[in-house]
């Protein structure tokens, strides 16, 4: 077996022990979706491209010789030392409206942003319990924009309700707004931070399905 089929076979495996899929991964390396699966089963290209096995390096947390990389400082290759590994984040297939709702219960991933491991520990949040969501309208302005992206803790709900911006169903709609709790045990109020969209006071719990809590965003400069 050469370099290059020991390469292709490692990166399977990995792929495999962690719960990964190939098109995820192309994305993560910004190719195609079929790139990694016409890697490894075709050998097509034949080697990787110093960048891309780079980032995957650092996103399973192996040395890049595992991937074909050369062998460097004693089998520490240097590109790898000291670099943070890398998580894939889904990014899904729906928005959470800030407006009036949107319904869309096609959760799929769209694709995957990626964020650095420790940077999410520092957030606090485990990496596969977190996804990558559009804010569709302006009512969250100016916290939230439309067409911002946030990051969703899926550990953070309703066992664990606070003051807070979250993405909630209500009456069957995604939505993300702000979650106040109320005077009256159990209760909470659904408000919206631009005054000119409506807010949702004393609502009991039962009719609201939490989703997760907001806890990063990131947006566009135009």
């Amino acid at each position: 077996m050469d370099e290059s089929q020991h390469a292709r076979v490692a990166l399977d495996r990995l792929i495999a022990e962690r719960g990964e899929n190939y098109a995820d991964l192309s994305r993560l390396i910004g190719r195609n979706a079929a790139y990694i699966q016409q890697f490894i089963k075709r050998g097509t290209p034949r080697k990787l491209d110093e960048s891309d096995r780079r980032v995957l390096a650092r996103y399973f947390g192996v040395p890049e010789t595992m991937l074909g990389g050369m062998d460097e400082a004693a089998g520490q290759p240097a590109r790898t030392r000291g670099l943070p590994a890398v998580v894939a984040v889904p990014r899904l297939a729906l928005g959470a409206s800030a407006g009036v709702g949107s319904l869309d219960d096609d959760e799929r991933a769209a694709g995957v942003m990626a964020f650095d491991a420790r940077w999410l520990r520092y957030l606090g949040v485990r990496p596969q319990r977190v996804s990558i969501i559009r804010v569709d309208g302006e009512s969250m302005a100016p916290t939230l924009n439309d067409g911002d992206d946030i990051m969703v803790d899926h550990d953070d709900a309703a066992e664990r309700l606070r003051d807070g911006v979250y993405v909630l169903r209500l009456d069957g709609v995604l939505m993300v707004k702000r979650v106040a709790l109320g005077p009256m045990r159990g209760h909470f109020s659904v408000l919206s931070d631009n005054s000119h969209y409506p807010d949702w006071t004393d609502i009991d719990p039962g009719l609201v399905d939490i989703v997760g809590r907001v806890v990063w965003t990131g947006r566009r400069l135009n």
